[in-house]
């Protein structure tokens, strides 16, 4: 079964680095886009970055110069290095699958604190 699981989340200092990464089990990861997607506490969820099979990348402009998000097809994993981290970054980062027709997969999510 699938399975998607993030490791790297924390708290830290306004300006700090953290580098989130995503284990993906359970089916052919190098063929599916691959996101990280996050929730701010009462916000709904914004998709930070995203990743093709072959390595095109997309970033939402608030990640934009800051995270750069990549993947390893071998080893079935999905990084992303967060830089110059903001207050306004704080949320729960999830690893999610882009599937046909929707994120269909989701992982549990990591919490990172900018503060």
């Amino acid at each position: 079964h699938v399975q998607l699981v993030e490791s790297g989340g924390g708290l830290v200092q306004p300006g700090g680095s953290l580098r989130l990464s995503c284990a993906a089990s359970g089916f052919a990861f190098s063929r599916h886009w691959m996101y990280w997607v996050r929730q701010a506490p009462g916000n709904k969820c914004d998709v930070v970055s995203t990743i093709s099979p072959d390595g095109s990348t997309y970033y939402a402009d608030s990640a934009k110069g800051r995270f750069t998000i990549s993947r390893d097809n071998a080893k079935n994993r999905l990084d992303l290095q967060m830089n110059s981290l903001k207050p306004e970054d704080t949320a729960v980062y999830y690893c999610v699958r882009g599937g046909i027709w929707s994120l269909d997969y989701w992982g549990q999510g990591t919490q990172v604190t900018v503060s």
